[in-house]
């Protein structure tokens, strides 16, 4: 087997460009290690090599183009696709194939890329998990509910892989398996053609190994500025480390973690204050819930009527009670987060970004949770951009990360300060 599926996205489309190799080539490589390791790892709902290899030759016959020309893509099976099952990890949906694709799948394509197949998601991508394991180690999660495209990216099958982020979807299960995550300001792709869970939650994000990679995604799909790397050493960031109201939640692993790599950026140049969000903000770790849930219940209504015997417990309970749910309550947590969203704008007046933790801790042992939101809610509730590094290694030997938060809007910022930390 070569090697050309150990190559970063941007690298691979520089050097297809060049004529170094062929799409065919780096395809069939992601397909080699995907037929090395997917009987362990189960990353992959749907995955068609014979398709895979005839987009790639077409890309290669007519000369690799776009900013992605070439590149596989994995996309997580929320996102519809017209040429492949999109089954949500529902037996509603088993078999079913969408006339159109979604947007950013067809976006992906105009950019040139290759549509490798389908990730495997929790059950409309909420809580019931799916069968992948964590790749660092298969007796352990790789987090949700984003869990194939985070598995695939980390065991080198697959280059870019969308997620989605309803609670933590993206962030923690890319720090769950050592990679990048990037959850864009909320509506910065678009959303035509996801299976929706929380309309005013649910956002699309993007996982990589490396922070240039999960920029040039994003761009290709959005046109958001494509950040220029070259230049991220130039000016050391700001920095409010904020440890948030549930610091007590984050494992000894993670404190030691966040507070070291403070010290450490501190010591390269970054200006590193401390930040506490104001006391009500609080209430937004509870509210995103509430906000998810009802949404939920309104979103998959349809689903709960008609075929509640082929939802999971897990699903089929979370939706009753959240149908029961006052619209009184719903409408002040919403209040509140608009409030909290105006009020989290003027905290950047001394600091770019702020550090805080992607995720509790270690990826769990076991397959039937897939961890803790509880360092992701409230930054998928303000709606802002975060990005998740690899940061070290806990007590159990599986990758930690560290989280860049910014204002909305601000994702380029975001975006150069990760890159400038995981340099420094």
């Amino acid at each position: 087997m070569n090697d050309l599926n150990l190559l970063s996205a941007a690298e691979a489309a520089r050097q297809m460009a060049a004529g170094r190799f062929t799409s065919e080539e780096l395809v069939r490589a992601c397909l080699e290690r995907i037929a090395a390791r997917e009987s362990e790892v189960r990353a992959w709902a749907h995955i068609d090599p014979d398709a895979a290899l005839a987009q790639a030759r077409e890309v290669d016959r007519a000369g690799a183009k776009g900013l992605l020309g070439g590149v596989p893509v994995g996309f997580k099976d929320v996102i519809d696709t017209a040429d492949m099952p999109s089954q949500y990890n529902s037996p509603i949906y088993r078999g079913h194939r969408p006339r159109s694709d979604a947007a950013c799948v067809a976006l992906v394509r105009k950019a040139g890329a290759i549509v490798l197949g389908k990730t495997v998601t929790t059950e409309f991508a909420r809580k019931f998990p799916g069968p992948t394991r964590n790749p660092h180690n298969l007796a352990h999660t790789p987090g949700g509910s984003s869990s194939g495209s985070a598995a695939a990216v980390a065991d080198f099958m697959a280059p870019l892989a969308f997620g989605t982020q309803t609670g933590g979807s993206t962030i923690r299960p890319a720090a769950y398996c050592g990679i990048v995550g990037y959850k864009p300001s909320f509506g910065t792709i678009n959303r035509a053609g996801l299976k929706a869970l929380a309309d005013s939650l649910d956002t699309l994000g993007v996982m990589a190994r490396t922070v240039e990679d999960c920029a040039l995604l994003v761009h290709a799909v959005s046109g958001r500025a494509l950040p220029d790397f070259s230049a991220a050493q130039a000016r050391a960031p700001r920095i409010g480390l904020c440890r948030t109201s549930r610091w007590t939640g984050a494992s000894p692993d993670t404190q030691a973690l966040l507070e070291g790599t403070a010290a450490a950026l501190s010591s390269k140049g970054a200006a590193v204050r401390e930040i506490e969000l104001p006391a009500d903000f609080d209430r937004l770790f509870e509210e995103q819930v509430l906000i998810m849930d009802y949404e939920a219940a309104h979103a998959l209504a349809w689903e709960r009527f008609n075929h509640p015997a082929l939802l999971s417990d897990l699903m089929r309970d979370a939706l009753a009670a959240a149908a029961a749910t006052p619209r009184e309550a719903y409408d002040e947590a919403m209040r509140h987060a608009r409030a909290c969203r105006q009020a989290f704008a003027g905290m950047f007046a001394d600091c770019d970004v702020l550090l805080t933790p992607s995720a509790t801790g270690e990826a769990p042992a076991g397959l039937e949770s897939c961890g803790e939101s509880l360092f992701n809610r409230c930054w998928t509730l303000l709606g802002v951009p975060c990005v998740t590094i690899p940061m070290g290694r806990g007590a159990a030997g599986l990758p930690l990360g560290v989280q860049l938060v910014g204002n909305y809007g601000d994702d380029e910022r975001v975006l150069l300060a990760a890159e400038w930390a995981r340099r420094a």
